[in-house]
């Protein structure tokens, strides 16, 4: 099994975050691994994104990842800062290549079949579908992935805690990106750790 298998096996449910301030990290993280939900995704939207990283990556159960990330710099940047991981929201020779060489599991965007086989082609075979909802939503991906049989899925981008069960339900996914877990403002860790048991229980076939 691939390293980034792995990791989008780990819970049905990886959290999208973007965190505005560092001291919401450690508490955030923490709540979402009580909950269950341990593998994070911190996106690079946000001027703290890197220490967020830093601060997550202590946190124990927690395997943190870097989400938005661009280019190569990113990719080096986000490594540096304990990135377990990397989300791309596209797919491009130059990250993809770059998180090969820095030895850190790639989990690149897709949107349509002509993205596929360039990732394919890179010797990739797990995406991120995104995004899931705007660009047709389960009906889209289960038509794409039809040809890709070979080919595994997170769908990412606005799925909700209510129809994350209905994109589960497909073979091809293995887990879905949330933003709904940790919504933005003052964290509330109680909450939080709630959102992210409901989230956990849920089921792939």
């Amino acid at each position: 099994m691939k390293p980034i298998e792995t990791i989008m096996r780990r819970a049905p449910v990886i959290p999208v975050l973007v965190i505005e301030e560092v001291a919401h990290a450690a508490p955030v993280a923490a709540a979402l691994v009580a909950g269950g939900l341990t593998v994070l995704e911190v996106t690079l939207r946000t001027p703290v994104a890197l220490a967020v990283i830093r601060e997550m990556a202590r946190v124990p159960g927690a395997v943190v990842g870097a989400g938005t990330v661009l280019n190569e710099r990113d990719v080096g940047a986000s490594r540096e800062a304990g990135a377990q991981f990397i989300v791309s929201p596209g797919l491009t020779p130059q990250v993809a290549q770059a998180a090969a060489r820095m030895q850190i599991p790639l989990l690149p965007g897709i949107a349509n079949a002509g993205d596929l086989m360039r990732g394919l082609e890179l010797g990739l075979n797990h995406f991120k579908f995104f995004p899931a909802e705007s660009l047709g939503g389960i009906g889209m991906l289960k038509a794409l992935a039809a040809p890709f049989g070979h080919c595994l899925f997170c769908p990412t981008g606005g799925i909700r805690a209510e129809t994350a069960a209905s994109w589960l339900a497909l073979p091809a996914v293995l887990c879905v990106g949330g933003s709904w877990l940790v919504p933005a403002g003052m964290p509330d860790a109680a909450a939080i750790e709630t959102r992210a048991r409901a989230a956990a229980a849920l089921t792939r076939p």
